[in-house]
């Protein structure tokens, strides 16, 4: 069992490069999603180093002259310029790892990890990390797993060198093949369990295709898929909608399997309704590919619900990672409803109103609403169920006094919208698909 994290914090320092196509409100808004990713992993981070550059460092990320003010702060010496940093925070801290907000390479993680004299991970080792801690289900923890390999194979070899001479001894046991080195060694192993994983995957796709194809015949069921940027309370909207308890915190991807419930109360269609992981800004392509399948449901689904945080300013910018996203998995074409969830969040009442006002101006299709009113919910409910209505048919079905035993069936299959008595038996109006109202017409018919 995972300890709690919070028990025994972990400390950590951001570091990134700001390059010149890159606003200061960009910045700003990647380096707080990166302490944010840090929380969710366990860090606390102390302090975060700036620097702006043409590009980065081809060497070590950072510039020489900040690389060396991060070593003082984290080996706890003066600072150069005598501005105290190093004694901005508790000594007794020990920094276990910097935290770069960028992808970087190998070679560059291994340089400033020497330099610096702790562990270097760069926001997609952090990310990746995450994944592998909430994943829970065996396709969930499949997908990781192949992401996590695919990451670690091109920095084999800079680990052996960071490692040093006795790093790369070993016994000699676990077939090398002859001229092959360790590190290549490796990597045929992370070859052969990818492909493993990548089968395992296939299989298991295969199986919910068809349990989804089965359950959708059986039931006649419409779906819908909530999708957006990660904690913009998809999961709370969800409970909402459904009734169900799944799990909602305040974390980032604090749900990475997919989610599938009814819509409560019931309509006419039945609805199903999944929640997908969420999106963030450059997530890792590796997880882009690996996570098809869980994505899928979004491929699957007739409507989207494109859940923003109302509160967050920076919404512009997650509307537009989530667009990327969903055009990289081909959901693009999928009919789509943008709710904008946690308008609650926004300060008093009179800037709530402000917001929800400047929101419908730019995006007057939207839907503006907190997960946590009952109104707003039952007000989304009741546009998800007039799209799936929406070709439905209405039509008289008579269904004789010696059959009343097919009320129920009948009740099931659509939603009857008046019933009167006649001398041989009850006539109902009803809304339904209109292959299944005729099923039932022939059905009633041979009964009279």
């Amino acid at each position: 069992m995972q300890a709690n994290v919070s028990e025994n914090p972990r400390y950590a320092v951001v570091a990134a490069v700001q390059r010149p196509t890159v606003s200061d409100t960009e910045f700003e808004a990647s380096l707080a999603e990166l302490r944010d990713l840090a929380k969710t992993l366990g860090f606390k981070v102390v302090h975060t180093f700036t620097q702006k550059r043409p590009g980065f460092d081809t060497t070590a990320y950072l510039g020489a002259g900040k690389r060396e003010e991060v070593r003082r702060f984290v080996n706890h010496e003066p600072a150069i310029d005598d501005v105290g940093l190093a004694a901005s925070y508790d000594s007794d801290v020990v920094i276990d790892a910097i935290l770069v907000d960028h992808e970087i390479s190998p070679s560059q993680a291994r340089n400033l990890e020497l330099e610096v004299g702790c562990e270097v991970m760069d926001r997609t080792m952090v990310i990746l990390e995450i994944f592998h801690r909430n994943a829970r289900s065996r396709a969930a923890r499949a997908q990781v797993e192949i992401a996590r390999l695919g990451y670690m194979a091109p920095r084999l070899r800079e680990a052996a060198k960071l490692a040093g001479p006795q790093g790369r001894q070993r016994s000699g046991v676990g077939g090398r093949g002859a001229g092959e080195s360790h590190t290549e060694l490796d990597r045929r192993k992370i070859r052969d369990r990818i492909a493993e994983l990548q089968e395992e995957i296939v299989a298991m796709d295969a199986e919910r295709k068809i349990q989804r194809s089965r359950r959708q015949e059986r039931q006649g069921l419409a779906c819908t898929a909530l999708v957006g940027y990660t904690n913009a309370g998809k999961s709370t909207l969800m409970r909402a909608l459904t009734g169900s308890e799944v799990l909602v915190a305040n974390k980032l991807f604090a749900t990475l399997d997919t989610t599938v419930r009814t819509l409560q109360p019931e309509s006419v269609p039945r609805v199903l309704v999944s929640d997908t992981v969420g999106f963030i800004k450059n997530l890792p392509h590796e997880l882009v590919a690996s996570f098809k399948s869980t994505l899928e449901e979004a491929l699957d689904a007739s409507l989207l619900l494109h859940v923003v945080d109302a509160s967050d300013p920076g919404f512009e910018r997650q509307l537009e990672v989530t667009d990327t996203v969903l055009a990289e998995i081909g959901a693009s074409e999928v009919p789509r409803l943008l709710v904008f969830n946690k308008i609650d969040c926004v300060g008093d009442s009179v800037a709530q109103d402000e917001r929800e006002a400047a929101l419908r101006e730019r995006y007057p299709e939207c839907v503006v609403m907190s997960a946590r009113r009952p109104d707003d919910v039952a007000r989304l409910r009741l546009m998800i169920v007039r799209f799936f209505q929406k070709d439905l048919v209405e039509t008289e079905l008579f269904l004789p006094w010696s059959a009343q035993q097919f009320r129920g069936e009948l009740y099931a299959s659509c939603e009857v919208l008046e019933e009167r008595a006649e001398p041989e038996g009850a006539v109902f109006r009803v809304r339904g698909e209109h292959d299944t109202l005729e099923s039932l017409r022939a059905r009633f018919s041979q009964m009279s």
